[in-house]
């Protein structure tokens, strides 16, 4: 168990740990970030971090917690302005929607490849995710039953993942052509759901 932060002081430190963790996870990788390195980085003491981060598991588990309270409040601000898309508008939404969040938090994905995570929490982000997209598309098809609704939640979340792992592919030719043609696939697939 950790410490909790209990002032705003707390907080901040907390905070910065979590900063300068992210970016030696970007650098090094889980395996090869050491506790003492991101301390250092966050001119904090090694005690501090301690502190409120007895391990580098637990220190990686906080911040796999933030990225993915992160994703469910970034898909959930889509929401509101969804209900003017067309189906164009959907499509490239969704697929860069992971995308753009791996450029805005870069140890996401170091953290989701290398870290020994339980099975289960990695289901949990998983299955919250399904559930904010399954919300949001039912939004824009309410006709449509919460089975119908959990199979298009499942396949949307692959193909996103499917756009992001083409912009990831180091050197990859015809990036963009590749992207636009999941962009058509995605929203070909949204006509049938919305019907």
């Amino acid at each position: 168990m950790r410490r909790k932060p209990q002032r705003q002081r707390g907080h901040e430190r907390v905070a910065a740990l979590l900063e300068a963790a992210g970016a030696c996870f970007v650098e090094k990788g889980y395996d090869g970030t050491t506790m003492t390195e991101v301390a250092a980085r966050a001119g904090a003491s090694i005690g501090s971090l301690y502190q409120f981060f007895p391990t580098k598991e637990a220190l990686a588990r906080a911040l796999m917690q933030q990225y993915a309270q992160a994703v469910y409040e970034e898909l959930g601000k889509f929401a509101e302005p969804s209900a003017h898309w067309s189906l164009e508008e959907w499509a490239e939404r969704l697929c860069g929607f992971l995308i753009h969040f791996r450029k805005r938090h870069p140890a996401f994905v170091p953290l989701v490849e290398s870290m020994p995570m339980p099975a289960a929490d990695g289901l949990h982000i998983r299955r919250r995710l399904r559930a904010e997209l399954q919300a949001l598309l039912a939004r824009r098809a309410p006709h449509r039953s919460d089975e119908q609704m959990y199979a298009a939640a499942v396949v949307v979340q692959q193909m996103m993942k499917g756009a992001a792992a083409i912009q990831a592919e180091p050197g990859m030719p015809g990036r963009q052509a590749a992207l636009l043609e999941m962009q058509n696939a995605m929203q070909a697939y949204l006509h049938g759901v919305f019907g």
